[in-house]
């Protein structure tokens, strides 16, 4: 995928990989390389960015409404734990590193998740993730992405995500769907 985009407005934009804050000005031109879990990966004058979702607008997108029965559409009732576990992976699985179309849970990024009954029906969840490689400066950019996420939906309240180092990741903890989506079988 490959669309040229002109920016419609300024946008805030974290420069690929390292992770640095900038302002992508009106006017540039966007080459848009990678559209998924709501977040776009683009080329504007040789460099690599990231914008968010919540900012699709400035290159002239509307923003998605979730359709009913997506993992961030609201519940019809409240969920057991286990339902709820369910769409946490779901939603998880909307999370994409912006340089690898792969989701963070079939590259084998999360580690863990843990959900804790906070009140009623409500819950805190604890993640764990690591990144390709440990100097990679999206690593904050990404977790916050998945906290994002997590909290998008209605019964988490709170989302911690914790990146951690151990095990170091590895291509052999991919799925073998990535795997494939990547030509590495």
């Amino acid at each position: 995928m490959s669309e040229q985009k002109i920016l419609t407005r300024d946008v805030e934009a974290s420069v690929v990989p390292i992770g640095t804050k900038v302002t992508l000005q009106k006017g540039e031109t966007a080459h848009i390389t990678q559209s998924l879990g709501g977040s776009f990966t683009v080329i504007v004058n040789g460099n690599m960015f990231r914008i968010g979702e919540k900012d699709a607008d400035a290159l002239g997108i509307e923003a998605k409404v979730a359709p009913a029965g997506s993992p961030t559409a609201t519940p019809s009732g409240p969920l057991t734990q286990e339902e709820l576990e369910k769409k946490v992976w779901e939603q998880l699985k909307t999370c994409y590193d912006p340089e690898i179309p792969v989701n963070v849970v079939d590259l084998g990024l999360i580690y863990d998740c843990h959900l804790t009954p906070i009140g009623a029906d409500n819950y805190k969840a604890d993640v764990k993730m690591t990144l390709t490689a440990p100097g990679c400066g999206m690593g904050p950019v990404l977790a916050q992405d998945v906290q994002n996420k997590l909290i998008s939906l209605e019964p988490i309240d709170e989302a911690n995500v914790e990146l951690v180092w151990d095990p170091p990741w590895n291509q052999g903890m991919m799925t073998e769907a990535a795997k494939l989506q990547l030509g590495l079988l």
